[in-house]
């Protein structure tokens, strides 16, 4: 077994759990806590009926990420009824992604799962009515630098992120999936027309189950920072599997792919979980998928030796001598891909000159009326 790839492994091949030394096992929660794969770890082993062959170090740990895991996702159905409530009267449909898209959809990819924040999809015309609405319901900007507005709300495809002043969860508010100077142009309106209504939450919806793999697929393979790579990896795995077994999915995700401009993701997600996580992809699929991303045999070589060091857990004994420079490859890759040469140079220039500074704390309504108090005359 290499020990590099340990949590990958034993999540692959489930019965290796029972043979694990101590060693092993230090190592494996080590991996999987960096890679925030413990809960999903939790999953597998308790689905296994080995949960009290565990030795009580690890087994703690386990039952640990699978408490944090349950309250995560019973926090993350209370955000998403506060974000239901606060937009009510905007009149638009509030689209889900990633984690509280899986959680809310009930997806089997949920389970286990670990996130920090919950991200909504609207539509662009709708943006300043929806960021009125929030600050309204008690959401508030971190990023308050003239410049940073501006990087925000014209060269990308979000608003700046917004805290809740008494919870302290992060909402992003995306207008589309990828930034507007992207070298991909995605279809945004064909991605709207896909969205799934939730039944049981009037005004909310979810992608669909292909375009929320290939909004999966797109996140990972056009960021810069890796830190969740296995996770979101893991997350393309099951979101495939599940999907799979509707007819005819194959074909639609290609075509599906080709019509929001998504196929160079799309063939990444097919490759790298077929490679990596013996994802059953049918051969008819990987040369549909090549074929319409159109990747040179030399770019493929070099996302292969990057990625397959990039996706591993960021931890000393999952790494090789190479693995600081795939991660700064990719991580200049993904600004390459993110905005046009001369707004890249600006940009990067102006981040290694001007210093930010350091963010303001969030002011809550305590705060607001303290102020008042301070402002008042003396003696009034």
């Amino acid at each position: 077994m290499d020990e590099r790839h340990l949590i990958r492994d034993v999540l692959l091949e489930p019965a290796l759990i029972p043979a694990l030394s101590a060693l092993q096992w230090d190592v494996l929660i080590r991996q999987g806590r960096r890679a925030n794969l413990l809960a999903r770890l939790t999953e597998v082993v308790e689905q296994g009926g080995w949960i009290d062959e565990v030795p009580a170090a690890p087994r703690h740990h386990l039952l640990s990420a699978r408490q944090v895991a349950t309250r995560q996702a019973i926090a993350v159905r209370w955000e998403v009824a506060c974000i239901q409530k606060a937009l009510c009267e905007v009149g638009v449909c509030v689209t889900l992604l990633k984690g509280a898209a899986y959680v809310m959809a009930e997806s089997p990819t949920a389970r286990g799962r670990i996130f920090s924040d919950v991200d909504i999809l609207v539509p662009k015309s709708a943006m300043a009515e929806v960021e009125s609405a929030l600050m309204l319901h008690g959401w508030q900007s971190r990023d308050t630098t003239a410049y940073d507005q501006r990087y925000y709300r014209s060269w990308m495809h979000e608003i700046p992120p917004m805290t809740h002043v008494r919870r302290g969860t992060t909402i992003d508010v995306h207008h589309t999936i990828l930034p507007e100077t992207a070298r991909i142009k995605v279809n945004t309106p064909a991605l709207f027309e896909g969205v799934q209504p939730l039944l049981d939450m009037p005004g909310m919806a979810v992608l669909s189950p292909v375009d929320m793999l290939l909004h999966s697929a797109t996140h990972l393979f056009h960021e810069g920072e890796f830190e969740n790579g296995l996770r979101d990896l893991f997350d393309l795995d099951g979101l495939l599997r599940h999907a799979a077994q509707t007819p005819g999915f194959w074909e639609t995700l290609v075509q599906r792919a080709q019509t929001l401009g998504l196929s160079r993701p799309m063939h990444y997600a097919l490759r790298y979980t077929a490679l990596w996580l013996k994802t059953p992809v049918p051969p008819f699929a990987l040369r549909a998928a090549q074929k319409a991303a159109d990747v040179a045999v030399w770019q493929q070589r070099l996302m292969d030796a990057c990625f397959s060091r990039a996706l591993r857990p960021r931890h000393p004994t999952s790494e090789d001598r190479w693995s600081g420079v795939a991660r700064l490859a990719l991580y200049v890759r993904s600004h390459w891909i993110r905005m046009p040469l001369h707004l890249l140079v600006y940009h990067l220039a102006r981040k290694a000159i001007v210093r930010p500074p350091p963010p303001k704390p969030l002011e809550t309504p305590a705060d607001e009326a303290k102020q008042d108090l301070r402002k008042r005359p003396k003696g009034a």
